[in-house]
């Protein structure tokens, strides 16, 4: 257990704020006596924090499933801790040649995080690979679901409207050739240096994209490039994402975003849906 925990060591948008305590789970038995002793209070699963932003300093207990890191590969199939990297997973397949998770190299998640979401970039997403998810149920109970059971969809999975937890997922990938899918990797690297604000603080795309649209083109239109409100900042390089330009509070983020939807809903009678989860 760690207490007063400097926020920005929690969170991409590395946002000014104190956590009151943070605790790290060696285990699913130790996570199941956790939550029974955090029954009443306040207190929630943190991945990588890439799409978490704090609106004030959090008074509760922070759980974080890091030493939920284990991999196993066999054949094509891929089994993996709720904690491990989807960066690193996706360039450790890559270099098995193992094709699936490409999309994925550049996504600042855990595992857990991105099945949370139903993470995706490129037309694809983590729906696309899944074999099965294992969770802790509302009642502390050890489950497994298969993609259906999941309720995936865009951005979208049934972790979000439950008190499920990932533990664990089984992805199933493809032979390929590995050359390829590095080659692929790279450029895909090299095109978000290009196009994506990699140098400042942020969670990535803070939009989902409106059917047979773009999120960014849509915001880039009503020239909010370079759009402030305190420390945050719509980016010059890419409209939807927001940074953490000059030391913004969460609070700064949240009165950006909704000045960006009233603006975008006023002039295109569209809703946009936020990618990101707002704490208080």
């Amino acid at each position: 257990m760690t207490k007063n925990v400097d926020m920005r060591k929690l969170t991409t948008y590395k946002l000014k704020g104190i956590v009151k305590e943070v605790l790290h789970p060696k285990d699913i038995l130790e996570l199941i006596e956790l939550l029974k002793e955090l029954k009443d209070k306040k207190y929630m699963v943190l991945g990588n924090g890439s799409n978490v932003v704090f609106l004030n300093d959090y008074d509760g207990t922070v759980i974080k499933l890091d030493n939920f890191n284990m991999l196993s590969i066999e054949d094509n199939i891929v089994t993996v801790g709720a904690g491990y990297s989807i960066i690193k997973l996706a360039l450790e397949t890559a270099k098995l040649g193992l094709s699936g998770l490409e999309f994925a190299s550049g996504i600042p998640g855990t595992v857990g995080g991105c099945i949370y979401g139903n993470a995706g970039a490129y037309n694809k997403d983590i729906a696309s690979i899944i074999k099965e998810v294992t969770i802790l149920d509302d009642s502390l109970k050890i489950r497994t679901l298969n993609p259906k059971q999941m309720s995936f969809a865009y951005r979208k999975s049934i972790l979000q409207n439950n008190n499920y937890i990932c533990l664990s997922a089984v992805f199933e990938l493809k032979h390929k050739d590995k050359k390829e899918i590095l080659d692929l990797i790279k450029n895909r690297r090299k095109r978000r240096q290009e196009t994506q604000p990699l140098n400042k603080p942020s969670a990535g795309s803070v939009f989902r994209n409106p059917d047979g649209d773009h999120a960014g083109r849509i915001i880039e239109s009503l020239g909010y490039k370079g759009k402030s409100i305190g420390g945050a900042m719509v980016s010059e390089k890419h409209a939807n994402f927001i940074i953490n330009h000059k030391n913004a509070s969460g609070k700064d983020i949240l009165a950006l975003v909704n000045m960006v939807k009233k603006e975008v809903k006023d002039k295109y009678n569209i809703d946009l849906i936020t990618e990101q989860e707002f704490i208080d």
